[in-house]
């Protein structure tokens, strides 16, 4: 009776651990990899260069901008505030020009280069301004996180350093408060 419990424990033990496969092992290795992978978008400029941004715990990180403020200008080139506020976002690129990088997140779909040229030339928009499928999933991605809802307002300014959030603006804001938050991220 002993050789029989004995028998039937090991027999089940087997049984136990032959179900588990090396296959279903690698799938949830696989699994938990994707869980934790770090979400990344690589947009297209209108200059034809990439940009790779990648989530971070406490904002969104442009590839080789350490140290520099980061700012997402969402935008849509039919809006009216988004035109006036072109010009003052150029406004400060020029003047932090080594410290800032802006970049133009246009909301609309499968947009020509050419109309993004155009409000680039009618309203002074002289910094990168991308073109590419991911704009929009990036866009939404910043306003999630920001938690401004899934209709949210434009033009929305994000400020950004070394993958952190500084402070964000929704509708058109005065040059001089953006930037005075960007004097105190550079602590100048």
């Amino acid at each position: 009776m002993f050789k029989q419990s004995m028998l039937l424990t090991l027999l089940a033990f087997m049984l136990t651990f032959q179900a588990c496969s090396k296959d279903k092992t690698e799938d949830k290795v696989q699994d938990a990899n994707a869980m934790i992978s770090v979400p990344e978008y690589v947009l297209t400029g209108l200059d034809k260069k990439q940009y790779k941004v990648t989530k971070e715990m406490d904002g969104f990180l442009l590839e080789n901008a350490t140290g520099k403020v980061v700012i997402f200008d969402i935008f849509a080139t039919w809006c009216p505030p988004c035109k006036a506020s072109a010009p003052h976002i150029s406004s400060l690129q020029k003047k932090y020009k080594d410290n800032v990088i802006v970049i133009g997140l246009n909301i609309e779909d499968n947009i020509p280069n050419a109309k993004l040229e155009e409000f680039r030339k009618n309203y002074g928009a002289d910094y990168i301004l991308v073109n590419s499928e991911k704009n929009r999933v990036l866009a939404d991605a910043i306003v999630n996180e920001l938690q401004l809802g899934d209709r949210y307002p434009i033009p929305i300014m994000a400020l950004y350093k070394d993958g952190k959030l500084i402070k964000h603006y929704i509708g058109l804001i005065q040059e001089e408060f953006v930037e005075s938050d960007i004097k105190k991220a550079l602590e100048i």
